[in-house]
């Protein structure tokens, strides 16, 4: 038997669970739903026609959206040298070497996103162990492992968003706070949404995108009609 709150219970009167909503008229429910005292995160929830178990189909990506997600991302650089002097001036919070590796060793992981220079990948085996199942393991595909540490270090600033599918094909994300407004918050999805529909493995076959759903972090989940995403 599932406890469903008093609150949740009055947050969903007048809902029906399986109507579709445009992305507008979803944010407005939403927002009007609200009965928290802090600024929640709307999320978004992409049911995607692939098979994981298929390597090729294992969607994987970054995107910077629009209006940024509305929360403070620390990032931390391994690099030597003038990259570290780049990173630095770019606005990373934390750049170092083996210093840096000494520290996570030492279960010092403060930090949301992780940078490395191609020359700083060997060094970065030691703790790939502790950083990959955290998911901040830097990767090339993501352009987490660039000599271009300014430009990814001010992505990642300005509010870029990793996206990756689940064992089940569905995709979850964080996208901006109620506080964005209406027109911030649907720039930001139809972005990350463009995003995903970019990243269509070339070998899923049949319906792409099945399912789409927003929710705020301690809201109801409302379905979206799918031809508002086209």
């Amino acid at each position: 038997m599932t406890f469903i709150s008093k609150r949740m219970k009055k947050m969903a009167e007048g809902l029906d669970k399986e109507k579709l909503y445009t992305i507008s008229d979803a944010l407005k429910i939403l927002k009007e739903k609200s009965t928290v005292k802090f600024d929640e995160t709307v999320d978004i929830a992409m049911n995607l026609g692939i098979d994981t178990k298929q390597s090729d189909q294992n969607i994987r990506g970054m995107v910077v959206l629009p209006n940024g997600t509305g929360k403070k991302c620390v990032v931390a650089v391994f690099a030597k040298g003038p990259k570290a002097t780049e990173a630095k001036d770019a606005g990373a919070d934390i750049v170092g070497d083996d210093d840096l590796i000494a520290n996570i060793l030492k279960g010092q992981i403060n930090f949301d996103r992780c940078i490395a220079t191609p020359d700083m990948m060997a060094t970065l085996g030691k703790v790939a162990k502790i950083l990959g199942p955290k998911g901040l393991m830097p990767n090339p595909k993501l352009g987490t492992v660039t000599m271009d540490v300014k430009g990814a270090v001010s992505k990642a600033k300005a509010g870029q968003v990793e996206f990756r599918a689940e064992k089940s094909g569905v995709v979850h994300a964080g996208l901006g706070k109620l506080s964005f407004g209406e027109q911030k918050l649907e720039e930001n999805i139809r972005a990350f949404v463009e995003a995903i529909q970019k990243a269509k493995p070339a070998s899923s076959k049949g319906t792409y995108i099945k399912a789409v759903s927003l929710s705020s972090t301690q809201g109801v989940g409302l379905k979206i009609d799918l031809s508002d995403l086209k």
